[in-house]
């Protein structure tokens, strides 16, 4: 095939997948779900293929089942684009809020993994040895399905709870994001656990024993003890880096932003830790820390992160014959309800036993569970490891309805039950702002956006009076803006931009929350 025909269909692939996404909040659909389905569409036998691959089932004989990605090829680009995933969530993390929410949240992203995990694991054991006998997994081939569908998906959450059609009160949507962002590398770690298992067990004919399902604990504090040390140094190394460098070419600083995640991922996983829990901590480290380019080389992360989940999930919908997807529907279906109604509510209930949170709230953390390309790449580990086996491709078409019937079920249940348990929040919609300021190491300026606080209602700028140093340069109300005079009144809610030098502009939060003179509290 052509190049240009290659590349103009890519780009029309790319493009319905982007338009899908104004779809989606039109019709109160994550917009996963469609990138996963624009894949699927590329993979059928209606789209010409421009990757040379082999059968993804080799014995594959029924008209249903289509050739896909090669499996390996899936799992490199899917660990990458999962990579700058989590990288971009972490540096969109305000560390502040989570540290409100930090021992809960760390408490579901690893404990609540595991019990999600082994009790999806033992439950899928019963309904084979009951329902299923043809498939003969054994019980550590249903750990690994347990392990595998573990964690919530970043991708999934970020996406809905960021968009304009959800809100919630309090604490619960930096737990949920907090929880999603930082669960996937527990949940990629027992996946390559049990799939060890099940290699020795496959391979060598030799069953686990109970000391081998034990040494999980020692070794995942291993990993992820590595992986956050790894990822907050390498993180703090690059913002010296960015602060020293001072590059003759502006474009080179975003440049060195995808040197941050490859090096992150690659030299932490080199050193036997935990990657993808590294670029989540180098991305929090950076993200709250103060460097040259920091505003930009934050949107840069966020399209990119957004390209990524694009090609994970067209790619990983293309991955799937959709015939053979429908033929796991019965047993999948089954798997997704006793995950989303028993496993995952029991692991949140334990988890936040004695959390802060309310019964209403924890009820929902425990239907944000929301399944995506995370699970579904996971899959293609056994399919990497163990091509012939028998179950490799059941256990991926499995996995892969299950994701579906998640996003399905409850990426557009989150709202109404938010609704219904009277723990959603009046929308705030993002308003482009007409100026942007950036950090490049030659200003000695610093600029905030801080909001008008009630006890400064009807206060003209010449009595605000602000630090010395600090300059408002522009003032949002609502979704008008409007120049700064010394006899504009100021209205509770109105979002003041201001610039000054750095120790002003620090002072100016503080200086704003204080009552003024004369006021009668």
């Amino acid at each position: 095939m052509e190049l240009y025909i290659i590349l103009a269909l890519l780009g029309v692939l790319m493009l319905l997948s982007l338009l899908s996404s104004k779809l989606s909040s039109r019709i109160n659909m994550p917009c996963l779900l469609l990138f996963l389905a624009v894949g699927m569409l590329w993979g059928s036998d209606t789209v010409t293929s421009f990757i040379t691959a082999t059968p993804l089932i080799p014995d594959a004989q029924s008209a249903q089942m289509t050739k896909g990605v090669s499996p390996v090829l899936a799992n490199y680009i899917g660990s990458i684009a999962l990579a700058f995933i989590l990288f971009s969530g972490g540096f969109d993390t305000d560390w502040k809020s989570v540290k409100k929410v930090f021992r809960t949240g760390a408490l579901l992203s690893t404990l609540g993994v595991l019990l999600s995990a082994v009790i999806t694991g033992f439950a899928t054991y019963g309904l084979v040895s009951y329902a299923a006998p043809s498939l003969n997994f054994s019980l550590s081939w249903c750990l690994l399905l347990g392990a595998i569908i573990s964690s919530t998906d970043a991708a999934a959450v970020f996406s809905i709870l960021r968009s304009k059609s959800v809100s919630l009160k309090g604490q619960l949507q930096p737990l949920l994001e907090f929880e999603s962002g930082s669960n996937d590398p527990m949940a990629a770690f027992l996946t390559l656990f049990f799939l060890s298992l099940v290699t020795m067990e496959t391979n060598r004919g030799l069953s686990p024993a109970v000391l081998d399902y034990l040494l999980v604990l020692p070794t995942f504090f291993r990993d992820m003890t590595i992986g956050i040390l790894m990822g907050v140094g390498i993180g703090a190394l690059f913002v010296w880096i960015y602060n020293k460098i001072d590059f003759d070419y502006n474009g080179l600083y975003y440049v060195l932003a995808v040197v941050v995640v490859l090096l992150t991922y690659s030299v932490t996983s080199l050193c036997y830790g935990n990657g993808f829990m590294a670029v989540y901590a180098a991305g929090i480290c950076m993200g709250n820390s103060k460097f040259v380019f920091h505003n930009g080389v934050g949107r840069f992360y966020d399209g990119l992160a957004w390209m990524m989940q694009v090609i994970l999930f067209t790619m990983l919908g293309r991955l799937a014959a959709p015939g053979a997807v429908w033929e796991a529907k019965w047993f999948g279906f089954a798997i997704a309800g006793f995950l989303m109604v028993i496993a995952r509510p029991l692991a949140v209930f334990l988890c936040m036993w004695k959390s802060p949170f309310s019964f209403r709230e924890r009820l929902l953390v425990s239907w944000v569970g929301l399944r995506g390309g995370a699970p579904i790449m996971l899959a293609t580990f056994p399919l990497l490891a163990m091509p012939d086996a028998l179950g490799t491709k059941a256990l991926f078409y499995i996995v892969f309805f299950i994701v579906i019937t998640s996003v399905l079920l409850q990426g557009m249940t989150i709202m109404p039950l938010a609704k219904l348990l009277k723990l959603d929040a009046p929308l705030k919609k993002k308003v482009r702002m007409p100026l942007s300021f950036e950090e490049t190491g030659d200003s000695s300026s610093d600029s905030i956006e801080l909001e008008v606080p009630a006890s400064r209602n009807g206060q003209t700028l010449a009595e605000l009076k602000l630090p010395e140093g600090a300059l408002i340069l522009m003032i949002r109300r609502d979704e008008k803006f409007i120049v700064p005079r010394g006899d504009t009144s100021l209205q509770e809610g109105d979002v003041l931009t201001i610039m000054g030098i750095p120790s002003a502009v620090n002072s100016c939060e503080d200086f704003l929350q204080q009552v003024p003179e004369g006021t009668v509290k």
